[in-house]
């Protein structure tokens, strides 16, 4: 799947949203790297175990989220700035797209955040699958809100199709962006 999302729409211009190869598992390395090093200026001093641990992108972890259908790359001009993984699972009595982690370089375009988040809710819903779980941290909420999304907990869940009228939770667009409601 690929989405290329023009400008007016709240996304990155000629920024590329698509599903990842064997081809990026380098350049996907390099970013998860950047954005840890970005977050944690003392990375570098961690001990071995605790970088290996922070990291996203294990040889295992990219072949696994590359056969998920619900993990995708931010790409332009060749040059990767972010990415989501997810995994379909099952939850008691159906199945959800549960995100693991999203990534997105410090010095990527505005929205792009937003638009992974976006391209693994329109994954779940093409494959008939109705919520799609993901931690709220700072850097999601305003992607959360703009899904739609339910706050339960310190989780979001966006509901698609007809459970989003009845979904319970807070709902994360009734709020004001520091949190606070209305």
């Amino acid at each position: 799947m690929t989405l290329a999302l023009a400008a007016g729409v709240g996304y990155a211009r000629r920024m590329r949203y698509r599903t990842f190869t064997e081809h990026d598992y380098d350049a996907l390395q390099a970013l998860d790297l950047d954005v840890q090093r970005a977050h944690t200026p003392t990375f570098d001093t961690l001990a071995e175990r605790e970088r290996a641990g922070r990291l996203h992108t294990s040889l295992p972890a990219l072949k696994f989220y590359e056969r998920s259908e619900h993990s995708f790359v931010a790409e332009e001009d060749g040059i990767l700035h972010g990415f989501v993984f997810a995994q379909s699972v099952w939850q008691g009595d159906r199945p959800i797209v549960l995100v693991r982690t999203l990534s997105v370089h410090p010095g990527a375009p505005a929205g792009v955040s937003e638009a992974l988040l976006h391209a693994t809710v329109k994954s779940a819903y093409d494959t008939a699958v109705y919520e799609v779980h993901y931690p709220v941290t700072p850097e999601l909420r305003a992607a959360a809100a703009a899904e739609s999304a339910v706050l339960t907990g310190a989780y979001a869940v966006t509901h698609l199709g007809t459970r989003a009228q009845t979904a319970p939770g807070e709902r994360l667009a009734d709020q004001n962006p520091l949190g606070e409601t209305d």
